[in-house]
Parts: C-alpha cells; sequence; structure tokens
C-alpha cells in the first residue's frame, strides 16, 4: 500500500516577505518594547529584515577589560572599547507568515553560533515580536 504525503505547516522554514509598512512598525513596536522593559541594559537595539525574517540585535556596554587582557591583547583601554562597541549581541530571530501578531522565533546559541527554533513562553511556535524580544533579552541580563 502506498503512503500519501501530508502537508504540516512548518514554523521554521518559509514565511511571506515583510512589506515595508509592516517592517516600519515591527521595528517601533519592538524599540518602545524594549525601551519600557529593559531600559538600561543596552546602548542601542538594532532590528534588522530580510525576506521573512527579522533580526533583532542589542549593542550593550562592554565590561571593564583586565589588565592581563590588555597585555594579551596589546590595546589600551579605548582601543578594547572601540573594538568592543563595534559588535552586536544576536538576540532572537522572527519568521513573518502575514499576521503581525503571529511569529516564529528562532533562539541564536552562541554555543553553536546559530539561530535555533524556540517555543515562545506560552508553549507554542508562534507569539509577538514582544513576547520573542523577553526570549532573547535573557542576554541583557545583569
Amino acid at each position: 500500500m502506498a503512503t500519501r504525503g501530508v502537508w504540516m505547516k512548518d514554523p521554521h522554514s518559509g514565511g511571506v516577505k515583510i512589506s515595508e509598512a509592516v517592517r516600519k512598525r515591527v521595528e517601533q513596536r519592538i524599540k518602545t518594547y524594549a525601551d519600557a522593559n529593559y531600559a538600561g541594559k543596552f546602548k542601542r537595539i538594532e532590528v534588522r529584515f530580510r525576506g521573512a525574517l527579522c533580526y533583532i540585535d542589542a549593542y550593550t556596554k562592554p565590561p571593564e577589560p583586565k589588565p592581563e587582557l590588555l597585555k594579551i591583547t596589546g590595546e589600551t583601554p579605548e582601543q578594547y572599547f572601540e573594538r568592543q562597541n563595534k559588535y552586536a549581541m544576536h538576540l532572537c530571530r522572527l519568521r513573518y507568515f502575514g499576521n503581525e501578531e503571529s511569529w516564529s522565533l528562532a533562539f541564536y546559541t552562541y554555543s553553536h553560533e546559530r539561530y535555533e527554533p524556540s517555543v515562545f513562553n506560552n508553549g507554542t511556535f508562534y507569539g509577538t515580536p514582544e513576547e520573542a524580544f523577553d526570549i532573547g533579552a535573557v542576554y541583557l541580563a545583569d
């Protein structure tokens, strides 16, 4: 007996290209939410878009360098801070399916240096950009 293929929606592939109007609204939502809930934990939030994907990054104040580190790198404290300030901390990636209130989420794992599919705190694969920011904000902890 032949088996028939079954189509299933995959929350971590495909999606819909994000229009400019949606991009502007979502970027503002994310930045407003970050400012209201995580003020002081980042210097700036960067929201980037590519096709159906929305990337959320944070720039944070680097920790004070230890003298041993500066000796190894051969940098002055100013050079160290200049170099460190160029790097964004990846928080998460959202995938758009045509509904501004229902995105899928991939959490950036530094152990594997890639985005990994994730569930939202509501136990599903879909949530809002603000809920996604809460998950990625684990990297902004004190």
